[in-house]
């Protein structure tokens, strides 16, 4: 094929892709959402196809020994189009809140039996423990050490001008409350990959700690403090301890009976969903770690402003997990 006929054959396709590369180039994300849709130019989803064209197109004018001048315009389009096709996605706010306030809160329901498991799991013990440690107070010695019984009635002191902590500034523990709390969620999900019995202890561990603490400082006269500095941020916390539990289950879950898939491929899968749990559960107990840090440890701020705005929080959560993403087109 001569120069000619192959320029006259291919050339309209390099002026739409050109154009459509120009639009690109010069148009906002938000200006091209609004903008009119050129029919002549290619659409967004042919740009692969169009630019492996190209390609071919950039290929075979150099092996006929095509113009120069026609090859370098072939190369510098092909160079522009492989910069958009391979660049890095600008990140999007508007996906990162879909996720949060739509797609998250429906996976949660989506693995509703696990999660129900994973906080009678977890609850059932705390309740448990808070009791026993009312009626037999010296079960708390079974747990914890004289030393850190001591620690933590210092903690909470009615009379320590910071609740939940000896020292620290707001920074400081803001991020050793990140560290920590995410290690927990994680360590809760990952678990699960031992047949679903390390996420089993790891809740059950949890219930029992946070149950016989709740419940010595609450026979030693320290509820009020305790209670005050636990109950805002626990709305996020404890949430997220439990959907983390949820996501190791069914992680386990898969491993123990696979269904009709093979037994990797059923791991895979739970490893996706759960990996999408804990993007939401980070982001949770992100949100905890800030209230713990900046609202919880304050110690003058009375009884009833602290249980006000922890009423607040718990039917906010509830409330986002329950009807998240209802009513999108791709809810479950």
């Amino acid at each position: 094929m001569k120069q000619e006929q192959f320029v006259s054959r291919y050339q309209p396709e390099w002026q739409a892709l050109e154009a459509w590369l120009e639009q690109r180039a010069h148009l906002g994300r938000r200006r091209r959402a609004r903008a009119p849709v050129d029919p002549a130019l290619p659409a967004d989803a042919e740009f692969p196809q169009r630019y492996r064209r190209l390609c071919q197109q950039l290929a075979l004018a150099r092996q006929r020994g095509y113009s120069p001048q026609l090859v370098e315009h072939l190369q510098q389009l092909m160079q522009r189009g492989h910069t958009l096709l391979y660049r890095t996605p600008a990140f999007r706010w508007r996906g990162v809140l879909e996720f949060l306030f739509a797609d998250f809160p429906q996976l949660v329901r989506s693995q509703s039996t696990v999660m129900w498991v994973a906080l009678a799991l977890f609850a059932v013990p705390l309740v448990g423990s808070f009791v026993a440690v009312q009626l037999r107070p010296e079960l708390v010695h079974l747990l914890m050490d004289n030393a850190r019984l001591a620690q933590v009635e210092r903690m909470y002191d009615p009379s320590s001008p910071n609740l939940g902590r000896d020292s620290g500034t707001d920074w400081m523990m803001f991020g050793y409350y990140i560290m920590n709390n995410i290690s927990i969620g994680l360590r809760t999900f990952a678990s699960g990959l031992l047949a679903g019995v390390g996420t089993v202890l790891v809740l059950l561990f949890n219930g029992i700690t946070i149950g016989t603490v709740a419940g010595h400082l609450q026979h030693v006269g320290h509820g009020d403090p305790f209670w005050r500095f636990v109950v805002g941020h626990g709305a996020f916390e404890l949430t997220a301890i439990v959907i983390a539990g949820g996501a190791g289950l069914q992680l386990g879950l898969r491993l123990v009976a696979p269904g009709r898939l093979r037994r990797l491929d059923a791991l895979v899968e739970g490893g996706r969903i759960g990996a999408r749990l804990c993007l939401g559960v980070a982001a949770m107990l992100l949100v905890a770690a800030f209230i713990e840090a900046f609202w919880s440890s304050i110690a003058s701020i009375p009884a009833w402003g602290k249980y006000s705005v922890a009423a607040v929080l718990w039917t906010l959560v509830l409330l986002w997990l329950w009807r998240g993403g209802r009513g999108d087109a791709h809810a479950d």
